[in-house]
């Protein structure tokens, strides 16, 4: 919701200052879908607001829902008609992870991501970051639940769009709007070393997650362009300074790609990585088997994935693989590509 837009219209209408307030409090904290729905405002401010402004800064084009209503993906049509994609997840009964997008597009060109395969066409805007988040808790409110976490995983990387991400970081965690607690959200990033470092300067206590996937230079260079620019050695010091200045755990993302980056040659060069940045205590790596895409890369097996992991847990590094959910709505990590 665009708060200056808000507080001209209340300027214009000479209200009270204290009727921002309770306009924010009905759309952040008890998610009304609608100014109609504010009973603290009378029928013709109601009216007013209705015909003047909107909460969302987006329209809704398509919900698709899992089967067993554990993952929700939203098909979002911005102001200039550009499309988004917002995935909501279930990981546990009443806990539910938002995976906000924070650009239009990506310019890393991942090969192995859809959202890399579009380009980059715009970065969004603080409000159509933090509207992601209403549009779920609106969808939730059926069910008497909210949001519980946020991670900066969808369309985009965020430290690409910085100045954006962190006023949306912000309004998050203000007590008169979101009121996140700063450790129930995450940003992950293919590796910007000067995004690490702003992060751990201006928002200590969220969390950070890396999105690794190889442990050798050459490999990554070849599947991740970014790594040309910012090689693992510019990411091992940046990821140093990070755990010096916060002491927070850092979680590195691992994609299990079948023949790719399964070997076992492959985790002694992730070990290898991992124990050159110290502190192993505070560096966990989560496995993520492959979620199909249109490229040339198949998902590792079950059963790889899980020697792999052992062999992780046997060099003393915390690893976990994640459980994967969405794939079913094509919502999990790497699918979104904003298609009607």
């Amino acid at each position: 919701m665009n708060i200056e837009k808000l507080e001209a219209f209340l300027q214009k209408h000479n209200q009270p200052k204290f009727r921002l307030q309770q306009i924010q409090k009905a759309v952040f904290q008890e998610s009304v879908s609608s100014f109609s729905e504010i009973s603290t405002l009378n029928k013709d401010m109601r009216k007013n607001l209705e015909q003047e402004m909107k909460i969302l800064s987006f329209e809704v084009e398509k919900v698709l829902a899992s089967k067993d209503e554990k993952s929700m993906k939203a098909l979002l049509k911005l102001k200039d008609e550009n499309l988004i994609e917002a995935v909501l997840i279930s990981p546990l009964d009443g806990v539910w992870s938002a995976c906000v997008s924070s650009q239009v597009g990506c310019p890393l060109a991942c090969e192995f991501c859809s959202t890399g395969k579009m380009g980059f066409i715009r970065n969004l805007a603080a409000e159509e970051i933090t509207d992601q988040i209403l549009f779920w808790n609106q969808q939730l409110k059926t069910k008497k639940e909210k949001v519980s976490n946020i991670v900066y995983m969808g369309m985009g990387e965020p430290f690409l769009n910085w100045e954006e991400v962190r006023k949306s970081l912000a309004d998050l965690i203000d007590e008169k709007k979101f009121n996140f607690a700063s450790r129930s959200i995450s940003v992950s990033t293919s590796g910007i070393p000067e995004g690490i470092e702003k992060l751990s300067q201006e928002f200590p206590q969220v969390n950070l997650a890396l999105s690794l996937h190889f442990g050798s230079e050459a490999r990554r260079s070849q599947i991740m362009p970014i790594n040309r620019k910012n090689n693992l050695e510019a990411l091992r010091q940046a990821l140093k300074k990070y755990l010096a200045v916060t002491k927070r755990k850092i979680f590195l993302e691992y994609v299990m790609l079948s023949g790719v980056n399964d070997s076992m040659d492959d985790a002694d060069d992730l070990i290898r990585f991992v124990k050159s940045v110290e502190k192993l205590q505070l560096m966990h790596v989560n496995l993520i088997r492959y979620n199909s895409t249109e490229s040339r890369f198949h998902s590792s097996s079950k059963e790889r994935t899980l020697k792999f992991k052992e062999y992780l847990a046997s060099h003393n590094l915390g690893v976990t693989i994640r459980k994967s959910l969405g794939e079913e709505i094509q919502g999990a990590c790497g699918q979104l590509a904003a298609k009607k």
